[in-house]
C-alpha cells in the first residue's frame, strides 16, 4: 500500500470493485480525494484497472462485508496506515440482487434470501459500526440504498426480496441515527436504475448520468447533520 497523503481528504468506498462502486471511487479521485476502495476477493477488477491506469491516491483493500472478522481486520489495517488521520467520507456501496424482477419472495431459496438481507441490510451497519473510530466526528456517512426501498412508492411490485432488503437497510439506518444521536451527515442514496451488471442493459440511466450527480449531492450535504433518504439530485424520497 502506498503512503497516504496528509493534505488530501480521505474517502473510503466499501464495495468499489466494479459498477457503481468503481464509478464512485473514480469521482472522488477526480475531486482530489485520497481514496481507499475495497474489493471482495483477490480477483482482478475494474478498480485494479483504474489503479493501473495511473490514478494517484488510490489504495485497494480486500474485505467481505458479510464477515465480521474481515471487517475487524480491515479496521486494523486502515488504522495502521492512516496513523491518526480520520476518514472524511465513508460510502458503503456493496450490495447484491440475486433474482429477476418478477421473482416472488416465496420462490427464492433460503440461502439467496439470507445473502441478500445480510449483504444489503445488515452488513452496511456492521461496516459503519466497525469502522466508527476511524471516521471523523463531522465526516459524512453514505450508504447506497435504492428508490425501491421506499415502502410508500411501491405501487408496482417486483424485485421483492431486493426491495425488502433496501427497506430494511433504511429502517436500520433510522434506528442507528436515533440510537447514536450523531451530528454527522447520514445519507441513504438512491442512484436510480443504472446500467450495470446488477441493473442490466435495459436500465434507463448510464453510470455517467447517475454517479457524478450522486457524489455531488453527497458533497453538498457535508456538514449538515442528520439522516436523509434522497435521490441522486438530493430530492427527498418517501420512506
Amino acid at each position: 500500500m502506498k503512503n497516504s497523503t496528509p493534505d488530501r481528504p480521505i474517502a473510503l468506498i466499501v464495495g468499489a470493485s466494479r459498477g457503481l462502486g468503481v464509478a464512485v471511487a473514480t469521482e472522488y479521485l477526480r475531486l482530489g480525494y485520497e481514496v481507499y476502495g475495497t474489493v471482495r476477493s483477490d480477483a482482478h477488477t475494474p478498480l485494479h484497472d483504474l489503479r493501473e491506469a495511473g490514478s494517484d491516491g488510490l489504495h485497494i483493500e480486500r474485505v467481505d462485508v458479510t464477515s465480521t472478522g474481515e471487517i475487524a481486520a480491515l479496521h486494523d489495517r486502515l488504522a495502521a496506515h492512516l496513523r491518526g488521520r480520520a476518514i472524511d467520507v465513508l460510502f458503503v456501496v456493496a450490495g447484491v440482487s440475486l433474482a429477476p424482477q418478477d421473482a416472488r419472495a416465496i420462490d427464492m431459496s433460503d440461502a439467496d434470501i439470507v445473502t441478500t438481507m445480510l449483504t444489503n441490510a445488515i452488513a452496511p451497519l456492521r461496516v459503519i459500526e466497525g469502522l466508527d473510530d476511524l471516521v471523523g466526528p463531522d465526516a459524512t456517512i453514505a450508504v447506497m440504498s435504492s428508490g425501491q426501498g421506499s415502502i410508500g412508492r411501491n405501487e408496482t411490485g417486483g424485485f421483492e426480496v431486493y426491495r425488502a432488503s433496501k427497506a430494511a437497510l433504511n429502517q436500520l439506518m433510522r434506528s442507528y441515527a436515533a440510537r447514536r444521536g450523531t451530528d454527522r451527515p447520514l445519507l441513504l442514496m438512491a442512484p436510480g436504475w443504472v446500467q450495470t451488471d446488477m441493473g442490466g442493459n435495459g436500465a434507463p440511466l448510464t453510470v455517467s448520468e447517475s454517479i457524478p450527480a450522486l457524489v455531488a449531492t453527497v458533497e453538498h450535504q457535508r456538514g449538515i447533520p442528520g439522516l436523509r433518504y434522497v435521490d441522486r439530485h438530493g430530492e427527498p424520497i418517501p420512506w
